[in-house]
């Protein structure tokens, strides 16, 4: 069964911006490799964060929201866990009315750039 998930992950700064896309690419392969389909996908750019981590207070910020099974979760974040550009990142499952909100948010961010 296909579950909805959506996954945030903070890249380290001192990435260039075609190594930054290269890393999603590298995750959106290993969700569509497991069977994922990829719904919607956001880069939030260079954003501070709350708190150092690594020594470092700033992070490139992407979303991904996709379908998939259970089981490619552990794929993601092992790969997570593997990739030194990674210092943070969380994935979560949307339930039914946070996959409803989060089409209407889609919606309107697409009317908005319309």
């Amino acid at each position: 069964m296909m579950n909805q998930y959506e996954t945030v992950f903070i890249m380290t700064p001192v990435l260039s911006d075609q190594q930054m896309k290269e890393t999603v690419e590298k995750f959106k392969g290993v969700l569509t490799a497991q069977g994922a389909e990829i719904i919607n996908e956001e880069s939030w750019g260079l954003k501070k964060m709350a708190y150092p981590i690594q020594k470092k207070s700033t992070g490139f910020y992407q979303l991904i929201e996709f379908k998939a099974e259970p089981t490619a979760i552990d794929k993601l974040e092992i790969a997570y866990r593997r990739d030194e550009r990674v210092i943070r990142f969380l994935t979560v499952k949307n339930e039914k009315y946070a996959a409803i909100y989060a089409e209407k948010r889609r919606n309107k961010k697409n009317q908005k750039e319309d």
